[in-house]
């Protein structure tokens, strides 16, 4: 029977792969429309000014910002309309002090002009003058060339997870392809003699197998490529044969189940015995999630996790995302998404461990409360209901009701 070593704590997770983890990353290049969720392999200059001309953002008319001071709808301003610049072309005409030209929004500002004045504060007087019945200020409605993006700077650094937003920056800069790190390839177990295949109708004793396929999707959210391995039974040969030749194909390996202290527990002595340095952490003080095992095979790290499936999904998202974030080459979110709410009630904590509790958010009269769902980790519809995790730091006994907490969202 294997023994819960002293137990680390989370902070100190980092420290057991460092100097230990050679991390060699491949790349590619793809299209920027396969791009969504990849990581970028090197920084990204731009090489234009975005926009590339200053440009309108209302319509109206462009004009010099001292012509429009003091304007008012008593005291008009008079200006000579000379021209009228159309989308998409180029403004070939500049202004002089006292004059106007009607514009468009995203129209190109003549030379001369710092400003736009909105469209429903004018009034055309015949072909050649408008009336100005509100000033504006020296770059109102407009953005100038290179306000955006500028060229030469810095968009988006080497290890940032791409968004819809960075794709569309990228387009605006011309740049339809990028380099990436290939995605982490990431082999899920399920240990245990009890579980059977979803498709299957389990005997009296058995259970379907959850956590392979809440595991898998998780690793998936954080962008990597997922081989399901499947379940594996409480055999110690085959518990090393099929972990033995997962390791040569995988970035990483979890294992769920055979973690905690037992007759039948082998995960930690096939470890062992699989390569060095082996077994580094068996035993995290998280509440839930105590048993976890972090290894080391041979440079494939493995995690495993408690066989709960509210255990196995808490330890993943708070331990094991962090993991999958440095091994696929991305920069570390220390900001994942999170909101603020008031706590519903009290909640009393075991001092000795970093405690994560499942809650619902409901409004009640605009504020937004946090409904602690208690249950037992091995039940997963506590999950199903929740919406995220509070934290209950090491060393604190609980935490009151009404207190303002932060919902690590799922």
């Amino acid at each position: 029977m294997s023994e819960l070593l002293q137990l680390v704590e989370i902070d100190k997770i980092p420290d057991f792969f460092e100097g230990k983890l050679a991390i060699s990353l491949a790349t590619e290049k793809i299209n920027i429309t396969k791009a969504k969720g990849r990581v970028l392999a090197r920084d990204v200059i731009s090489q234009i000014d975005l926009p590339p001309f200053s440009r309108s953002t209302m319509d109206g008319y462009a004009v010099k910002a001292t012509d429009t001071y003091g304007a008012s709808e008593s005291m008009p301003v008079y200006l000579d309309l000379v021209g009228e610049i159309l989308m998409g072309e180029e403004a070939e005409q500049g202004i002089k002090i006292g004059q106007a030209v009607k514009i468009a929004t995203g129209g190109m500002l003549p030379k001369g002009a710092d400003a736009v004045v909105m469209v429903e504060y004018t009034e055309a007087l015949g072909e050649d003058m408008i009336e100005v019945f509100k000033s504006v200020a020296s770059r109102e409605n407009i953005v100038v060339k290179g306000e955006d993006i500028t060229q030469d700077n810095l968009l988006l650094k080497q290890g940032h997870l791409l968004r819809a937003q960075d794709i569309g920056a990228l387009a605006g800069i011309g740049i339809t392809e990028v380099e990436v790190f290939l995605k982490l390839v990431v082999t899920v177990f399920s240990t245990g003699d009890e579980l059977v295949a979803p498709e299957q109708s389990p005997k009296l004793g058995q259970i379907r197998d959850i956590n392979t396929y809440l595991v898998g999707s998780l690793v998936e959210e954080t962008g990597g490529t997922v081989n399901y391995g499947g379940i594996i039974a409480d055999n110690k040969e085959e518990l090393k044969n099929r972990i033995g030749a997962s390791l040569k194909n995988s970035d990483l390996v979890i294992l769920s189940g055979g973690s905690s202290v037992g007759t039948k527990d082998l995960t930690i002595e096939v470890l062992n015995e699989l390569g060095e340095p082996g077994v580094l952490v068996h035993g995290i003080s998280i509440k839930p999630g105590k048993p976890t095992i972090l290894a080391l095979i041979d440079n494939t790290p493995v995690i495993g996790l408690p066989g709960h499936p509210a255990s196995a999904m808490t330890v993943l998202k708070i331990i094991g995302t962090p993991i999958i974030q440095k091994l696929a080459g991305q920069e570390i979110n220390q900001f994942q998404g999170s909101v603020s709410a008031k706590l519903s009630r009290n909640l009393a904590s075991d001092k000795g461990r970093e405690e994560y509790i499942r809650v619902k958010l409901v409004t009640e009269d605009g504020q937004l409360w946090a409904q602690p769902i208690l249950g037992k980790s091995s039940l997963i519809t506590t999950m199903v209901e929740a919406d995220g995790l509070v934290k209950i730091d090491l060393g604190k006994e609980g935490l009151d009701q009404g207190e303002e907490v932060q919902v690590l969202l799922f």
